[in-house]
């Protein structure tokens, strides 16, 4: 046995000639669940951590991501819904360890896997997840915030930390350096010291575990639900012959991507499974527990084909993206009960869901009539001869306006070419809609136009998320990252405007707009556009769904007395459709303002008659128009059979 620590009588160490854990010289196995602090506000963090521990979990996974605590080059914030401490104390006192996956990667289908999208402003060509020198001068400056913060609440140290995973799944990367893993494993150890238990976690294959796998640190695995353990454990057997058998992310669903059915895997074959690898002796971490919500701009996308995630993160887990118990919570709480001793807590009442009804929302105004309440104060253009990516002028997430002034006229119809499309752009001549071009559809990248000396091209950008799996990590900026062309010709001399939605402030004059949008020829799309109504008063706010369904595409933003980015919604596309509004987003006893940025057609065309309605249930598994895949096949071209791991 190699005892990893002793300490103020506390211990958790690896029993290697027993295969298990030991808790204080006492035989121990984790039977816990992943959910993501920054997926869920934390108003709510106590609650989903008593329902986990009212299912018979003794401990949660959680990941770290570093760009949700740093957006902004040395601009930390670990406050509010950010206290990684807090939510690791929370843990705590509802008596469940913690699994820490520290990253600095961690995939999650989550905004460029944690990366803060700083670092390609500073150099473009980083190679990431390895000993690349930008990368590791970022990384360094990060872990030595982390670990510091880290160190106290480690078991050994009084706090529910058992293990902390360095990086995530490096096995599936191509990168395959150990120099890189090395110095990961040197700095966690140097902070949190020689006694700490560090993990990795791959996929369940001898592929992923020899680049994943790093001596002195304890190799895991990840897989689904299996009836045959001993041949999903053989992978992780071949790399570690002796140790507890630990899988990290046993999948009780799986993501969803826009356009795509809303994904479930059955109760029964969950249960089963579970009760399988309970049975032969595992360490099990159900992933997800509750997969929450990909809030604002937070949703990552997938490669090789760009495939952005939803707003909601639901993941079909045994708690709904709202927290609430299901069917499989309850059967997995069976299950779990077989192999627990102590009888679970009580389970924790689900939250109350309230219906609002309808709301009015009134035009505000085009992307071009606001520009300047879409971004900061005195925040001025950024002019270039050709354009710029979005990080390189400090806009990591959301939208940006290209702008440029034909220098000539163009009488007959032109191709205008924008191959270099990150991710979805919106063009407009004189605030007039002339089409949309697409990142992955081939076809769809230039537009037939005609032009005239002295008129503007706007073309608006939706960064629709940074991949966060393999290796499109790298090359991962966004906006328009290659010349605009006309026919043979270079546009040159542009203006690139931030555009953040969740800046608009509403004032008194913005209800009295009598304005409209711009409308394409063809009636497809109007110009970008804000839209702002007003909820009834509440006196005790409750949890709400939005309903978008007669909308197109966009962005939701909840304003009181702060500015809460509910996400993106895009019900033509589906599978979701209602966007969750969770009880603290939603002020009492004040105004809350529904901001709407619609990207492509509202519901009305005046200034009556377009609605928004909230109601009490979610819907995330279907589409406003028209059968699954049937927007996707002609919005991209092609079906494509994914695959992603966390």
């Amino acid at each position: 046995m190699i005892i990893h620590a002793l300490k103020a009588n506390r211990t958790f160490t690896i029993d290697y000639d027993n295969d298990m854990f030991r808790m204080d010289g006492k035989p121990f196995r984790y039977i816990s669940g992943s959910i993501h602090y920054s997926r869920i506000p934390s108003y709510y963090w106590k609650d989903r951590l008593q329902k986990m521990k009212a299912a018979g979990l003794n401990a949660v996974q959680v990941y770290v991501p570093w760009n949700f605590h740093e957006m902004e080059e040395n601009e930390l914030n670990f406050e509010g819904d950010k206290d990684l401490v807090g939510f690791i104390k929370q843990a705590q006192e509802v008596d469940l360890f913690v699994v820490l996956r520290a990253g600095p990667y961690i995939c999650g289908e989550w905004d460029f896997g944690g990366f803060p999208p700083y670092i390609l402003a500073k150099n473009p060509n980083t190679i990431f997840r390895t000993m690349d020198s930008t990368y590791i001068k970022y990384v360094d400056k990060w872990l030595d915030v982390l670990y510091p913060m880290l160190k106290p609440l480690l078991y050994i140290n009084g706090g529910p930390v058992l293990m902390v995973q360095i990086e995530n799944e490096y096995g599936s990367y191509f990168a395959c350096d150990y120099d890189y893993l090395r110095y990961l494993r040197e700095k966690a150890l140097a902070y949190l010291g020689q006694e700490v238990i560090l993990i990795t976690t791959d996929g369940s294959g001898d592929g992923y575990l020899k680049c994943g796998n790093l001596e002195g640190v304890y190799a895991t695995v990840d897989f689904g639900v299996t009836m045959d353990p001993k041949k999903a454990f053989q992978p992780q057997r071949d790399w570690e012959p002796k140790g507890p058998l630990v899988n990290s992310e046993f999948y009780t669903g799986w993501l969803d991507h826009w356009g795509f059915k809303h994904s479930t895997t059955g109760l029964d074959i969950v249960a089963k499974s579970l009760d399988v690898l309970l049975a032969y002796g595992a360490n099990i971490n159900m992933y997800m527990f509750e997969g929450g919500t990909n809030f604002g701009y937070w949703n990552g996308a997938n490669y090789p084909a760009f495939l952005p995630v939803p707003t909601s993160y639901d993941y079909d887990g045994p708690l709904t993206e709202a927290g609430d118990v299901t069917d499989k919570y309850l059967a997995l709480r069976q299950v779990i009960s077989k192999y627990v001793k102590t009888p679970p807590m009580p389970i924790p009442a689900n939250t109350p869901k309230m219906a609002y009804g309808k709301i009015e929302m009134k035009f505000a105004g085009t992307v071009q009539d606001l520009l300047d309440k879409l971004r900061k104060p005195n925040q001025k253009p950024v002019t270039a001869t050709y354009p710029v990516y979005m990080q390189a002028f400090g806009q990591y997430q959301g939208y940006a306006l290209y702008r440029h002034i034909f220098k000539q006229d163009y009488p007959t119809a032109q191709n205008l070419s924008v191959v270099g499309i990150r991710d979805r752009g919106y063009v407009m001549i004189d605030q007039v809609p002339v089409g949309l071009v697409i990142r992955e559809r081939i076809h769809n990248l230039s537009l037939s136009i005609t032009a005239k000396k002295g008129q503007t091209l706007d073309i608006l950008v939706e960064n629709q998320g940074h991949i966060n799996f393999g290796s499109g990590i790298n090359n991962n900026t966004k906006g328009i990252i290659q010349n605009v062309t006309i026919g043979t010709t270079i546009l040159t001399d542009w203006e690139m405007y931030p555009v953040s939605p969740e800046l608009f402030e509403p004032s008194t004059d913005t209800f009295k707009s009598t304005g409209t949008p711009y409308y394409s020829k063809d009636g497809r799309f109007m110009s970008p556009s804000i839209y702002v109504g007003q909820m009834p008063t509440l006196t005790d706010p409750q949890d709400t769904y939005l309903d978008p369904t007669t909308w197109s595409k966009g962005q939701t933003i909840i304003r009181s007395n702060m500015a809460y980015n509910i996400g993106r919604y895009w019900p033509i596309a589906g599978p979701q459709i209602r966007l969750f509004v969770p009880k603290p987003y939603l002020a009492p006893n004040t105004v809350n303002n529904v901001i709407m940025f619609e990207l492509e057609m509202a519901p009305c065309k005046t200034q009556a008659g377009c609605t928004v309605e909230f109601k009490d249930k979610p819907l995330i598994n279907a589409t406003a128009h028209g059968p699954y895949h049937k927007y996707m096949s002609q919005e991209i071209g092609y079906k494509y059979n994914w695959h992603s791991f966390h």
